[in-house]
């Protein structure tokens, strides 16, 4: 591989993984920089590292407590010196007075009066235990965690639903509760409308459809990919509609399944509206009508999906139904994410598949708390003289601005839809040129 290599293993210097994903995200971009990761010599890490081409002899004998830092390029050490500039300003403050940092979601929640929620963000052969952990100090649980096994989540809900409590996940993206958000969400209005969704970015793309008309939401209750499957069979989805059924600031209630598969056997008092096109579920429920769209060139050859979302990619694979002209990789898929920050916040994997990709490229970009804090920075720059397709799901509020984001993906030449059915629907259609 072109460019030399510095690797550098401080024996017992523990950092977390937010601050570790930031040194390496610096350090990838520093001049001179071809590949560059800084993580704690876990196996798995240690494996991305041989597979980054970032290995040497001095990793044989680093173990998980020890951090690693490497480059590879023309100027390695500009990367390493970025890494220490980012470990150094985000260095740990000691605990005010002699009381220890706790260690246990339970110790934790002791020191915080009122708790009733934790949010579970861990590796995710360690997050089961983080998550009972919570339910036994009778927290609700948010689990953005995935990598756990169907017999711990159903035993995890089987187990909240005993205490009254709630078991958001595993492989929760998003919720919404009470107006304060968690996991990737978006700034949305509050309102009548509770949101149940198996999907994170679909309960993202409905409820800023339902913003872009001036509606807003009560709650906004994920309750992680598999709860709808047969194996977990709905437990914590009957019972976010119990809730919502009860909360008397909720006038109708909405279900999205990942997947755009029906939720059967869900009964409730209110109105309570399903369906496979979020875009038409969103203007059937918000009662308005939504921004024009733009015209796309007559376009006939290959179109290349490279979605963050996965419900976002299936909605989109369902509208192809089958075309051979379109190919469509979810890279928040588990197999993506593991050892890996997902997709919304670090760019690198779909940039590589943007520079491979030989067709039309159709991509999702997700605005929001906790995305990335200006994707069209990284990712327009690569999608210029390409022919693309860009699905923004945000809003004005969200941190990234969505007018700022689609100005600079229409500069690069993007068409920009706010609506992935209707941008699927164009793409599917252009070769008509209508």
């Amino acid at each position: 591989m072109a460019g030399s290599l510095r690797v550098e293993v401080r024996p017992g210097q523990y950092r977390d993984s937010i601050v570790l994903m930031v040194a390496s995200a610096r350090m990838s971009a520093a001049p001179g920089v071809e590949a560059a990761m800084a993580a704690m010599a876990t196996q798995l890490n240690l494996d991305l590292l041989r597979e980054s081409g970032l290995w040497s002899a001095a990793l044989e004998r680093a173990g998980p407590g020890d951090l690693v830092l490497a480059a590879r390029g023309a100027d390695p050490e500009s990367g390493l010196r970025v890494a220490e500039a980012v470990l150094s300003e985000r260095a740990a403050t000691p605990p005010a007075g002699d009381v220890p940092a706790p260690r246990t979601v339970r110790t934790a929640s002791r020191l915080l009066d009122g708790a009733n929620i934790a949010v579970v963000s861990v590796p995710g052969e360690h997050a089961a235990w983080a998550c009972w952990d919570a339910l036994a100090q009778g927290l609700n649980v948010f689990c953005f965690s995935d990598h756990v096994s169907v017999a711990d989540e159903v035993r995890l809900k089987d187990e909240a639903l005993r205490r009254g409590l709630l078991m958001l996940g595993p492989d929760c993206g998003t919720a919404i509760l009470d107006g304060v958000g968690l996991g990737f969400s978006n700034l949305v209005p509050r309102g009548r409308i509770g949101v149940v969704g198996a999907s994170g970015t679909g309960i993202q793309q409905l409820t800023c459809l339902l913003a872009q008309q001036g509606v807003g939401i009560s709650q906004a209750i994920g309750v992680g990919g598999r709860d709808l499957t047969p194996e977990v069979g709905g437990r914590m989805t009957r019972e976010a509609v119990r809730r919502l059924d009860e909360d008397p600031d909720t006038d109708l209630i909405i279900v999205i399944a990942k997947g755009g598969a029906g939720a059967a056997g869900l009964n409730a008092r209110k109105p309570l509206r399903q369906g496979p096109d979020l875009t038409a579920l969103a203007v059937e429920v918000g009662g308005g009508s939504l921004p024009p769209y733009p015209a796309l060139p007559a376009w006939a050859g290959q179109v290349d999906g490279i979605f963050s979302g996965g419900t976002l990619r299936d909605e989109a694979t369902l509208i192809w139904a089958g075309d051979r002209r379109f190919s469509a990789v979810d890279y928040g898929d588990e197999r993506f994410t593991r050892g890996r920050p997902h997709p919304m916040i670090d760019h690198k994997l779909r940039l590589d598949a943007i520079r491979r990709a030989e067709g039309l490229i159709y991509l999702d970009v997700v605005l929001g708390r906790a995305a990335h804090p200006d994707p069209a920075a990284e990712l327009a720059p690569a999608l210029a003289s390409r022919p693309a397709v860009v699905v923004l799901v945000g809003t004005e509020q969200d941190p990234q601005g969505l007018s700022r984001q689609r100005e600079a993906f229409e500069a690069a030449g993007a068409a920009v839809f706010t609506s992935n059915s209707r941008a699927a629907r164009a793409v599917l259609h252009a070769d008509s040129g209508s």
